[in-house]
């Protein structure tokens, strides 16, 4: 039986199943065109044209405007067509070189030697810049203390000597980041026009190892592509900052570089420092090199705060560098190890694995956590979704600590490492995980008050559920459908 078309449905009876008589779909059709015809309700917009050409810029040198435009072709009856009729992107030329006379006097100066304000006055034209409406053409004459106004500038004029917009229809306008005057469009943290921070991670952590002794302690490493940078503290210490190929870029060789603007690795570094004392360094990026971020230590250090924003494909590299160094990507967990000093101390990767306990006492059931329910609440509320592999288990107090190794990681809110502990409330955690598998974990970030113990904590029911295929599409499933 052949499908039914939209016009045949609307003559089916709730009990039938035949076709309507062609005659009526015929005379329905007529009713229509009649209807249209004889003064009837309007059928929607009209069309746009295609797109007509970018025309040329409108400044020789500098920045200005280009334009495009179409027509909207509409029937009688027809509503005019929804949006705009011409679209205006910024030009990018070559900058003015000194002395090249400005767009705006070019317009004042039209004027000039020509009766304004009665048959017999002529003056000179200068453009002023302390009337109101930045986008008219406001003119000062020379040698006298009044101006005019001269109407609207001409499309693409600056709104003023400082400004980064230009003038439109009157109104002055910004171009977004995808060129066009007037655009919402923005970059996010990761340099991408309209994106939504996706294609990135956030690395934030606060530095507060201190050394015994006065000098250079490296903070962490910048990777190259890194974007939105920020170090900051509050102390007589200074932030130091580094190249690759080992020269400092400020406050490097044990001399304090004044304030300022610094050029490093393809972008600008401002450095500022207060009386307070407070000393901050950003950098918009992205960084065309790794940079090493550097203290220079000369007092006990109270907390060095850092963050980056750092490509996904770039993250991986970047943590294994920053464990190869010791430079964990969050502060150091309590580990039950003797003390070290930090240059014998291991890194992460080569902790070896805790050994199982002896047998807990039996424990009571766990509830029942599953359902679709119970994995979106978990996953839309947790700081961190990921797949990991556990690989030793030790019961301490009223807590379990399970050491694991992070796989994939679906979402998080902070960079993990490649192992990690995660830490479960009680002796008998629900649900429990069984030593040298695989499960897909939601956990939340806990930091003490002040500050010293920053754990994951797998919370009393919560999601752990064995690896498989079908529930790695069940929590990639459960993603989409988080509030933002």
């Amino acid at each position: 039986m052949g499908k039914l078309r939209p016009g045949e449905a609307e003559w089916l009876a709730p009990d039938r199943t035949e076709r309507p008589h062609p005659l009526r779909n015929l005379l329905l059709l007529l009713w229509t065109l009649l209807n249209c015809g004889l003064g009837g309700s309007a059928q929607g917009p009209g069309e746009w044209t295609p797109w007509g050409s970018w025309s040329s810029c409108s400044s020789s040198c500098g920045r200005g405007l280009s334009v495009r435009s179409r027509r909207c072709i509409r029937f009688p009856g027809e509503e005019l067509c929804w949006g705009k009729t011409h679209e205006y992107r910024l030009c990018q030329l070559p900058d003015c070189p000194p002395g090249a006379v400005l767009f705006r006097e070019l317009q004042c100066a039209l004027y000039n030697g020509h009766p304004v304000l009665g048959p017999q006055k002529t003056y000179q034209w200068v453009p002023f810049y302390s009337a109101p409406n930045q986008c008219d053409l406001n003119c000062l004459a020379v040698g006298h203390a009044f101006y005019h106004t001269f109407g609207r500038v001409l499309d693409g004029t600056p709104c003023s000597r400082d400004s980064q917009g230009l003038c439109v229809a009157g109104r002055c306008l910004s171009a977004g980041c995808d060129g066009l005057i007037g655009s919402d469009a923005r970059e996010d943290h990761c340099g991408r026009c309209g994106g939504a921070n996706d294609s990135c991670l956030f690395v934030q952590r606060v530095f507060r190892d201190a050394g015994d002794f006065a000098g250079y302690w490296n903070v962490t490493l910048i990777p190259e592509g890194a974007t939105h940078i920020r170090a900051a503290h509050r102390s007589r210490n200074h932030l130091a900052l580094m190249v690759r190929d080992g020269s400092y870029v400020l406050n490097g060789n044990w001399a304090v570089s004044p304030p300022g603007t610094y050029q490093a690795a393809g972008t600008h570094v401002v450095y500022t420092r207060t009386t307070g004392p407070e000393e901050t360094l950003r950098a918009a990026g992205p960084t065309s090199q790794d940079l090493l971020l550097q203290v220079l230590l000369q007092e006990p250090n109270p907390g060095i705060e850092f963050e980056f924003w750092l490509p996904r494909e770039r993250y991986g590299p970047f943590q294994e560098q920053a464990q190869a160094l010791d430079w964990s990507l969050r502060q150091p967990q309590p580990r039950e190890v003797e003390p070290q000093s930090p240059e014998t101390r291991a890194a992460p990767a080569a902790i070896p694995p805790w050994t199982p306990t002896s047998s807990p006492d039996p424990c009571t059931p766990c509830p029942d956590t599953r359902g679709r329910a119970h994995r979106l609440l978990h996953y839309c509320g947790s700081d961190f979704v990921f797949r990991a592999r556990v690989l030793g288990r030790l019961h301490q107090a009223q807590e379990t600590r399970y050491e694991v190794r992070v796989q994939l990681v679906y979402k998080n809110r902070s960079p993990l490492r490649a192992l990690e502990y995660v830490w479960a409330p009680g002796h008998c955690p629900c649900p429990p995980l069984a030593l040298h598998r695989e499960y897909l974990l939601a956990a939340r970030r806990l930091i003490s008050p002040d500050g010293t113990q920053d754990r994951l904590l797998l919370p009393h029911a919560g999601y752990a559920r064995p690896w498989s295929p079908a529930e790695d599409s069940r929590i990639r499933l459960a993603a989409r459908h988080c509030p933002i």
